[in-house]
């Protein structure tokens, strides 16, 4: 092999070597941005239709919530707040360049996410996402862990339920 195609292949393992690091960033800053949006705007909730008609009862009961509760303040409170309410500035990024945790209490993005989306971001934590939340897997169990969701989805208003419902029946 002539030095110069020797020259041209080692060319073209670099091009592909940089390409994929390339689309490894797009893709980070894609989930990035999907996960920790930048504007200060508030929420959209989707507009419901017939929300008497097909309105869906909550999936837990009120001793999920109860144990939630007291579980969520022992494992989560530190981070996501008390009430779930996270810190004023969740939207912009601390002096290490993450995002603090955000609220869990419906005034941000957790309801874009589906029920088996939540728990495995519970169990795995936030680190595969790119963000720096722990995995609670070997602290909490299945139940436990629905418990601490049922806990945070019984703070949001009816309307925000009813449009997270709607999403999780359509992924079905």
């Amino acid at each position: 092999m002539s030095q110069r195609e020797e020259n041209r292949k080692k060319s073209g393992k670099k091009l592909r070597a940089v390409g994929a690091w390339v689309v490894v960033a797009i893709v980070l800053i894609v989930l990035v941005a999907l996960f920790y949006p930048a504007s200060e705007s508030p929420v959209v909730i989707p507009k419901i239709v017939d929300v008497e008609e097909g309105a869906a009862d909550r999936w837990y009961t009120a001793e999920q919530v109860a144990q939630g509760q007291e579980l969520f303040v022992q494992h989560c409170a530190e981070c996501h707040g008390k009430n779930a309410e996270a810190t004023p500035d969740w939207r912009k990024t601390d002096a290490t360049g993450n995002y603090p945790p955000p609220p869990l209490n419906g005034s941000a993005h957790a309801w874009h996410h589906s029920l088996s989306v939540l728990r495995e971001t519970i169990r795995q934590g936030g680190v595969p996402l790119g963000g720096v939340m722990p995995g609670f897997a070997d602290k909490l169990s299945a139940q436990e862990t629905d418990a601490v969701i049922a806990w945070f989805q019984s703070l949001w208003p009816d309307e925000l339920y009813q449009a997270w419902y709607r999403m999780e029946r359509e992924s079905q």
